[in-house]
């Protein structure tokens, strides 16, 4: 049979005209996909679920929440995209103040910066000849760039790609802290940040030192603790540094959970915030410095709705959001509306909500609204975040750094 598909067709059939437009960023001037500007001024309740939302007022209001916390501290910030890995968020966070953006990976970094994001930090490290080429390559493209590096080979590494692409590219040292990467503090830490400093295509910026296990401590002072006895050692060793005559422009970590605790640590610059503006069931059960029930220098911002489809069985309800639509992280989302409703997101495509009591009787085709457990891998789950102002539909937020994790 005659093939009917040539080469130009085949590609804009099969996407990866589309793919490769991606990699320009050029393709997405517009606010989203054509077919999808119909929803603009729906009320909520109309659209197909599940479906991403983003009650914009609240929203905007814990992006200034976290720079007048901070006010007379010092301390900058610099969010973490790796939470809504939506270029349009970030540019919002920029226009609010912060010092620059947070990557996880080399593919989040490539969409921030080839859609308008221009001081992008990258907190993981680059390894293999591949990525890091590319890296340099992006570097060379976006002079705003930083990368971070652990280990001497590493920098080698680096250092070889740089010189290949023509670049002198900016590296940061991270700090070991809960041993999952990082170089370890004192000595060896101070070694590869005057190797980094030495080598010619290097630029040494200063340090990452981020405790993930501290952010979901429940209890304020607990959280305080953990940090003030982790930071000593990272501490002593930005004081080693710095003594040496090495660049500590940038000495950046802690996150929503640790955010406001940073003031006493000496050098701090920034603190890489991330849910702190979507919010989540996981940071609302840690409590906060006034509240140790309910941490609520955040508001929740984002849910997902979800349509009831069975109501079959008195003091239980399923829904068509499971484990694709909220993910099966603890705790479980939280039901607007309803205070003793358990959603259990295990199953794949249902939702399972039992309870002893309602304020409303339900039925098939209701919608509820879910307070989110875990924002950053629920955001990986969407291709668009609906932006919600007065219960309608006034903005369609392409989520550009789905599936990005390379």
């Amino acid at each position: 049979m005659k093939n009917i598909l040539n080469r130009r067709k085949f590609l804009q059939y099969s996407g990866i005209a589309g793919s490769a437009a991606l990699l320009t960023g050029k393709a997405f001037a517009k606010p989203y996909r054509p077919e999808k500007e119909h929803e603009i001024g729906l009320s909520k309740w109309e659209l197909e679920t599940p479906s991403l939302c983003l009650d914009l007022d609240i929203m905007e209001e814990n992006l200034k929440k976290v720079h007048i916390n901070l006010q007379g501290t010092g301390i900058g910030v610099r969010p973490h995209t790796k939470t809504h890995k939506c270029p349009a968020l970030a540019k919002l966070q920029m226009e609010a103040g912060a010092v620059g953006v947070c990557t996880a990976k080399l593919a989040e970094s490539q969409v921030m910066l080839e859609n308008g994001i221009s001081e992008v930090l990258m907190t993981g490290v680059n390894i293999g000849k591949g990525k890091i080429r590319k890296a340099m390559q992006l570097r060379k493209a976006h002079k705003g760039f930083i990368q971070a590096v652990d280990n001497k080979q590493n920098a080698q590494d680096l250092q070889d790609a740089a010189k290949e692409a023509g670049v002198v590219a900016d590296v940061v040292v991270d700090l070991d802290v809960i041993r999952r990467s990082g170089v370890p503090t004192g000595l060896p830490a101070l070694e590869l940040a005057q190797l980094v400093d030495q080598l010619p295509n290097l630029s040494f910026k200063g340090i990452l030192a981020y405790d993930g296990g501290a952010q979901h401590i429940k209890g304020f002072q607990k959280r305080k603790e953990r940090t003030i006895q982790t930071f000593g050692p990272v501490s002593e060793t930005y004081a080693m540094m710095k003594k040496s005559g090495l660049n500590m422009e940038i000495f950046s970590g802690a996150g929503t959970g640790t955010y406001n605790m940073m003031d006493d640590v000496p050098g701090f610059t920034d603190v890489q915030v991330g849910s702190y503006l979507f919010m989540d069931t996981q940071y609302m059960a840690i409590g906060s410095k006034t509240n140790e029930s309910l941490y609520d220098d955040f508001d929740p911002a984002l849910t997902v709705l979800a349509t009831v489809i069975n109501t079959n069985h008195p003091n239980r309800l399923i829904t068509d959001s499971g484990a694709k639509a909220l993910t099966i992280n603890k705790p479980s989302g939280q039901v607007i509306g309803e205070t003793g409703f358990n959603y259990n997101a295990g199953s794949d495509e249902y939702g399972t909500v039992t309870f002893e009591s309602s304020n409303k009787t339900y039925k098939t085709g209701d919608i509820l609204e879910v307070i989110v457990p875990h924002c950053d891998p629920v955001v990986n789950l969407y291709d668009r975040i609906y932006g919600i102002r007065n219960g309608k539909v006034a903005e369609i937020l392409p989520i550009l750094g789905r599936g990005q994790s390379r």
